[in-house]
């Protein structure tokens, strides 16, 4: 209430223009390619240490890049448990916080990049975000929008007969 207090009231009006102003700054986002010389190598996996805490850690994994996969809420952890189960997943890698997309809202740090065989033909999701719930309205606002950036992103990107997907999903069979 203005009344009551100034400054209060002119902070969190203040605070709902500015986040209303990084969405709209969203709405129309458009990414173009830079020619063809900038990708990412593998080797940049092999360089950078994973490091977390072992109660947040899943070992012993078969096709993962990594000997473990670091997860950051019991959806990742299961998400890993399917990806490591399911015979058409052939390699995935649980992106290092250094993976980022630039968008208008601020770094964006995708999950993962995995790898499947489905008849007989490869695709690679090159980022899946994972959540447990797939519903926009109940993601933050920056959250949800950096999520958009990321599918206009990585669709400005695809490129040639089976370009790399982007897809958001709580389980690994919403990818396949």
């Amino acid at each position: 209430d203005f009344r009551r207090n100034p400054q209060a009231f002119i902070e969190l009006a203040a605070e709902a223009i500015n986040r209303r102003k990084r969405l709209a700054v969203v709405d129309g986002i458009k990414y173009q390619r830079l020619g063809d010389e900038h990708y990412y190598a593998q080797e940049l996996f092999e360089q950078e240490e994973l490091t977390g805490y072992l109660r947040n850690m899943l070992t012993e994994t078969k096709k993962s890049v990594y000997e473990h996969v670091v997860y950051d809420s019991g959806t990742e952890r299961a998400f890993a448990d399917g990806l490591e189960k399911n015979d058409a997943i052939k390699v995935y890698a649980k992106l290092p916080g250094w993976f980022t997309v630039p968008t208008p809202l601020g770094s964006y740090n995708p999950d993962w990049a995995v790898l499947v065989e489905k008849d007989g033909a490869e695709r690679l999701y090159l980022v899946v975000e994972t959540k447990s719930s797939l519903f926009a309205d109940e993601l933050r606002d920056a959250e949800g929008a950096k999520i958009e950036c990321g599918k206009v992103h990585f669709g400005a990107l695809a490129v040639g007969e089976s370009p790399a997907k982007y897809v958001t999903a709580r389980s690994v069979e919403e990818i396949l």
